[in-house]
């Protein structure tokens, strides 16, 4: 009689996680790209060239390892719940802030302090997400997880539609303060994992050791984070500048094939994660990274609206599938006692190290032209991303709970 409630506690507390996961990823997104979308606004409002402000998304790129050191630690020591209500309470206060920036030095700044925020939420809401999952759907629920970032771009591209033409850019950024109420979600609703329970940090001197004993693993996640930040922010930050300057599409326009894309994104991760339960890891996004290279003349090249449609949605269905992956691959790949701090902390030297490529497009976009910029970057990269996915390890299905296999 008691077999039941406690299956169906279970249930709800694995459906929680994983929604809290999912939406302070998506909500983090959403106020990164919202900035992506109004970057000429932005620009002009301040008197700045595309380059310098593109320099900013670099600097909240630049900024996440620092978040998720912070945060990570904290999730290690004191549980997943409480850094990831912290994480999100920061990014969301920077955002609304970001909105009253009165000149440019100001908003760099304030972008820095996002970064922070957005670098905490990733490791800290994985960790508890894949951890309170069964391991059977621990591909497919990751690609859900993961594509709440294409769910963030998508609703940033909606809010640009709606409210960008008659309110201008600073009102979208104070929108960008509401994920601040999903904390209450989280502390009402999500319970910490029993996987964190039996691998809680006590000791600091224990906890550096496994971080030494690891360093080589983690190398390679740093590496391999790497790749997929240079895949996936070389192909979505500059889009829409590149479909108004090159394309000279309008804001509408632009948001709509942007939209359209993100549904490609989601679709991509849904479906490469279930391959991944079934193939493989590393198969499935090694599949995704090559078939992306296929698409990349289409992405930049296609001659007609119906086909640049069809192509942001193919590259954005294969970039995001090989990221549909990666929050089961690299907690997999993390040892127990620094579930919180070591993937998040890899994905964001990754973000770190990728950072500069955001600005290297829009420099060498100025120069010469967006599509060749984009195109050959893009290319090159996934064939990179494939060979070293492909030579990496993989611990698929793994069990996080103490003395289980």
């Amino acid at each position: 009689m008691t077999a039941m409630p406690s299956a169906a506690e279970e249930r709800r507390n694995q459906r929680n996680a994983l929604l809290a996961g999912f939406l302070g990823w998506t909500l983090d997104a959403f106020d990164f790209f919202v900035l992506v979308m109004v970057l000429d606004a932005v620009a002009k409002d301040f008197g700045r060239t595309r380059p310098e402000i593109a320099l900013t998304l670099t600097a909240s790129l630049a900024m996440r390892p620092v978040g998720a050191v912070l945060f990570g630690v904290l999730a290690d020591r004191y549980g997943r719940r409480l850094p990831l209500i912290l994480a999100i309470v920061c990014y969301s206060l920077i955002e609304v802030l970001s909105g009253l920036a009165p000149n440019y030095a100001t908003f760099l700044v304030l972008r820095l302090l996002f970064g922070i925020g957005m670098g905490g939420e990733w490791g800290v809401g994985a960790s508890l997400a894949m951890e309170s999952v069964s391991p059977r759907w621990r591909g497919v629920l990751s690609g859900l997880l993961q594509e709440g970032y294409a769910l963030g771009y998508l609703l940033a591209a909606v809010v640009y539609f709606t409210v960008f033409p008659a309110y201008g850019w600073r009102v979208i950024f104070f929108i960008g303060g509401l994920p601040a109420l999903l904390t209450l979600f989280v502390r009402a609703k999500v319970k910490e994992p029993e996987a964190w329970h039996e691998h809680r940090v006590s000791d600091w001197a224990a906890y550096r050791r496994a971080i030494a004993l690891h360093g080589q693993r983690f190398a390679y996640l740093v590496l391999l984070m790497t790749m997929m930040n240079l895949m996936s922010h070389g192909t979505q930050d500059l889009y829409p500048t590149f479909l108004q300057q090159q394309r000279g599409f309008g804001p509408q326009s632009t948001a709509t094939i942007t939209m359209i894309s993100m549904v490609g994104a989601i679709c991509g991760g849904l479906l490469f994660g279930l391959f991944s339960d079934r193939r493989g890891r590393r198969r499935a996004m090694v599949a995704a990274a090559l078939c992306g290279v296929l698409v990349v003349p289409l992405w930049v090249l296609a001659p007609s609206m119906p086909l640049i449609v069809l192509g942001a949605f193919l590259m954005q269905f294969m970039v995001q599938g090989a990221w549909g992956v990666i929050p089961a691959h690299i907690n997999e790949l993390s040892p127990g006692a620094l579930r919180g701090f070591f993937p998040g902390f890899a994905y964001q030297l990754g973000v770190l190290l990728a950072s500069g490529i955001t600005y290297l497009e829009a420099v060498l976009g100025e120069h010469f032209t967006y599509a060749g910029a984009m195109g050959l970057l893009a290319a090159g990269v996934l064939l990179l991303a494939a060979v070293v996915i492909g030579l990496g390890p993989e611990a698929k299905g793994v069990s996080f709970r103490k003395g289980q296999s």
